[in-house]
């Protein structure tokens, strides 16, 4: 089934500003919320749903990349933030809902927010360049590569601890993973939840560390990850592999590896949106007498026909040859400019023939008939 646009599962328009999406998701949020809807599923999923859409479109960044690309723009690495899971979407609360909203809101307990502890501290995220063809862009590139960064202690499993016996219910908070402060305004008392800062929401204390990663439960090393990369992407798109980057400390969760395309210059070709240019270099004689040559795609090799008395400037299309669109169907075209290769030197034979040539009626240029023609910019415009 088809994604449903961000802004409309939000049930705002593209011009939104930041707190009108805070506030949608939050009516959202609460309206869906899995305490207040036990069992419901499609509750569930539009609770899932509604918070993939505030984690794009609450980003700048991932924002104005979903603007321009759409879908294919989020995921294209890794899947997208579908992915999230509910640890991922009950830790933006904080955020949105000033901690303790869903303990007032679903009983003093915290409901389903007291089950799903924030564990450890986040990792912070990576940022990679992959350099691709136009080939590779054209069809989309598997590309597997190495990345230095934390990864999870493989003594501790990433609790940081020496062993089981070495976990202890943290006392700060009594397990529960968060405190409650009260403090006293103009109104009032006013209670707050927050995170608890000795265990970081994971309701555990370590008494003795692991040897291997001292306790932070990570170690620095190497991952080997397999990036598929979407066709029709270009240079400065930046896609994401969630939960690929740096791995969290004392079990958080990982953070995003951030994938920066780079265009590798191709020799022959170059690109113009999802057009590729091509200057073809052909001689005096192949110009006037018409010929057929072989012009390199990105494909492979097209065989064209150049008609007699083809003009320098002249532009030729081959349609569908470039490149395909992100988040659109169909290909760009290969445009050919033609150019006539005047020599620089002649041999004495060579120059004889060309002087018997100058004084021909054929060969001397009709300014009039040129006149005509539409320049190479208006060409360009036209193919454009």
């Amino acid at each position: 089934m088809a994604k449903r646009d961000y802004y409309e599962v939000l049930g705002v328009g593209k011009s939104a500003t930041a707190d009108e999406i805070k506030k949608a998701y939050r009516k959202l949020a609460l309206q869906y919320h899995p305490d207040k809807n036990p069992g419901n599923k499609d509750a569930e999923e539009k609770f899932k749903e509604a918070a993939e859409a505030y984690e794009i479109l609450s980003d700048q960044q991932k924002r104005a990349r979903y603007d321009q690309f759409g879908h294919a723009g989020m995921g294209g690495a890794s899947g997208g933030p579908q992915n999230m899971n509910m640890d991922d979407i009950f830790s933006q609360f904080g955020d949105i809902f000033g901690e303790s909203v869903f303990g007032d809101f679903f009983g003093g307990g915290g409901g389903r927010r007291q089950q799903q502890r924030q564990r450890g501290v986040r990792g912070s995220n990576i940022r990679i360049k992959v350099k691709l063809t136009l080939q590779e862009i054209a069809e989309g590139a598997r590309k597997t590569i190495k990345v230095k960064k934390y990864v999870v202690c493989d003594t501790c499993h990433g609790n940081g601890a020496k062993d089981a016996s070495s976990v202890t219910t943290c006392k700060t908070c009594q397990g529960s993973g968060y405190v409650r402060r009260v403090q006293n305004t103009i109104l009032g008392q006013m209670a707050t939840t927050q995170t608890c800062h000795t265990c970081h929401g994971s309701g555990q204390q370590v008494t003795a560390n692991c040897p291997k990663c001292h306790g932070e439960g990570r170690m620095y090393g190497e991952d080997t990850i397999t990036l598929d990369i979407p066709a029709g992407v270009h240079e400065g798109v930046e896609l994401s592999m969630n939960g690929k980057g740096n791995a969290g400390e004392k079990g958080g969760p990982a953070g995003d590896l951030l994938i920066s395309v780079e265009e590798v210059k191709d020799t022959d070709l170059k690109r113009e949106g999802n057009h590729v240019l091509y200057d073809l270099y052909i001689s005096f004689a192949e110009a006037a007498l018409g010929t057929k040559v072989e012009v390199p795609t990105i494909d492979g090799k097209a065989r064209i026909t150049i008609p007699e008395g083809t003009q320098g400037g002249h532009i030729m299309r081959l349609k569908g040859k470039g490149l395909p669109g992100l988040n659109t169907y169909g290909r760009g075209d290969q445009i050919i400019q033609v150019h006539i290769w005047v020599p620089k030197k002649l041999t004495s034979e060579e120059r004889k023939t060309l002087e018997k040539l100058r004084e021909a009626k054929n060969f001397i240029p009709d300014v009039n008939e040129t006149r005509k023609e539409k320049s190479f910019f208006d060409k360009m415009k036209d193919m454009f």
